[in-house]
């Protein structure tokens, strides 16, 4: 029988990762998330040989995972003129004769080069295709020589699906984050000239910017003039009169869009 409920009771074992991860997949993502909990993984270089991660929540194709207490791994010594990366990863592993499942850190290491140093290749394993080792990059550790650099996050934290946070609230512009979506608005007036515009103080980062423009018409108390307001893939926020000169009456508008 290919129907199951997966969270009822049916006399005996039976709800296994495969339910959770598909679950899980079908709910939030496909794609791994790390989410913004604890020190959301924060790394750093404890020693020249050793990166120190924090706390964190996370998902690897659907099945959670967190670090409750900071956890340390060994970076190798670079060598000298040469350049190379190496990749924290979150490791997946599946033993094949028991079934039973973890989950550690492990650096996958880059190949020295003289010149630019490059990843090294992220194992591709799909977990729910029967794969019993996954990756999931976490951070990258720069080597020149033998200078270990500051490690770069390779991923970007996600808020809770409904955690609201306003990050800007000034010179009529409000910004506000909630949950996987995002809310801008502009309330106060402009210039009347043709394409006049007022811009945002705020700059959105780059986990918060729509990947097209997004835009929505504002209104003007005289029902006459067009305006837009108008969030950009650069993180800009603006909103400016459409063409021909407008009036410098107050005007109100909103927007939202899903961030990606």
């Amino acid at each position: 029988m290919t129907i199951e409920l997966v969270d009822g009771k049916a006399g005996v074992a039976h709800i296994s990762s495969e339910d959770k991860a598909i679950i899980h997949q079908a709910k939030f993502s496909k794609s791994d998330v790390v989410y913004d909990w604890g020190d959301a993984f924060k790394c750093s270089m404890s020693s020249s040989n050793r990166a120190t991660v924090g706390t964190g929540c996370a998902s690897i194709q659907g099945l959670d995972w967190h670090i409750t207490a900071a956890e340390s791994v060994t970076i190798s010594n670079g060598s000298q003129g040469m350049k190379r990366n190496d990749i924290i990863c979150a490791h997946y592993h599946r033993d094949s004769k028991t079934g039973n499942e973890n989950v550690a850190l492990v650096v996958l290491k880059g190949s020295p080069n003289a010149t630019a140093a490059a990843d090294p290749t992220i194992p591709s394993g799909k977990i729910l295709s029967g794969a019993v080792d996954a990756y999931m990059p976490l951070w990258r550790v720069p080597l020149d020589g033998i200078t270990v650099g500051t490690p770069v996050r390779l991923f970007t934290p996600r808020g809770a699906l409904w955690d609201s946070v306003t990050l800007y609230n000034a010179k009529g512009f409000t910004v506000i984050r909630t949950g996987m979506m995002m809310l801008v608005k502009y309330s106060g007036n402009i210039g009347n000239g043709s394409w006049d515009s007022v811009q945002c103080e705020y700059v959105l980062p780059a986990e918060l910017r729509p990947p097209v423009e997004v835009n929505a018409m504002v209104c003007v108390s005289n029902g006459q003039t067009a305006r837009m307001l108008v969030v950009n893939p650069n993180g800009t926020i603006r909103c400016a009169n459409m063409g021909a000169a407008g009036s410098n009456q107050d005007c109100v508008g909103s927007l939202c869009y899903p961030i990606p």
